[in-house]
């Protein structure tokens, strides 16, 4: 019988040599041939790690895209709600300037509009309405004034329309 001599760096435990003839001497010699045996999973399972590899890559991916779209509505989220609270600043300046422009000259005209232009508020458009009214109480008649401010930015139907109303009644004293 003739030894196995390896190619490789297989060592001569882990293979297998099996003599097969040769066609060209079939009698007279027999060629050695020599297999590597393999330790582990048989055949039908050899791939499977890949397959497992790639479902992991896959479900990270997807958490990965899950957590940045996250993100980005709690951004969006956060903007609109600095948009709203500037349009309410916004509605109350034009309530402050109606009370302000009754009290001090003791009567109101229907319709202002203000557009504002300073800090925050700028590109706001406050509508201010205002209607007077006198009240009989105990002494010489008071004066209230009803007052509605609706501040907008924006167009309507588009992603950054804000729009706040504020109502206020305020007496003369």
């Amino acid at each position: 019988m003739s030894r196995c001599v390896a190619k490789s760096s297989i060592p001569a435990s882990m293979s297998r040599c099996v003599a097969a003839p040769s066609p060209a001497a079939p009698l007279a010699t027999a060629a050695v041939t020599c297999h590597a045996v393999t330790r582990g999973a048989p055949r039908s399972q050899r791939g499977f790690s890949l397959i497992a590899a790639i479902f992991l890559i896959v479900v990270l991916a997807a958490l990965g895209a899950f957590v940045v779209r996250i993100g980005a509505t709690q951004q969006q989220t956060v903007s609109f709600a600095v948009l709203g609270a500037r349009a309410a600043a916004a509605a109350n300046a034009g309530i402050e300037f109606g009370a302000n422009r009754a009290l001090q000259a003791n009567s109101c005209a229907p319709t202002t509009t203000l557009n504002l232009t300073e800090a925050s508020l700028a590109g706001f458009t406050v509508q201010v309405t205002c209607a007077a009214a006198s009240h009989a109480t105990v002494g010489p008649a008071k004066l209230s004034y009803a007052l509605d401010a609706t501040a907008s930015k924006g167009i309507y139907g588009r992603p950054d329309f804000v729009s706040r109303h504020v109502a206020r009644t305020v007496t003369a004293p």
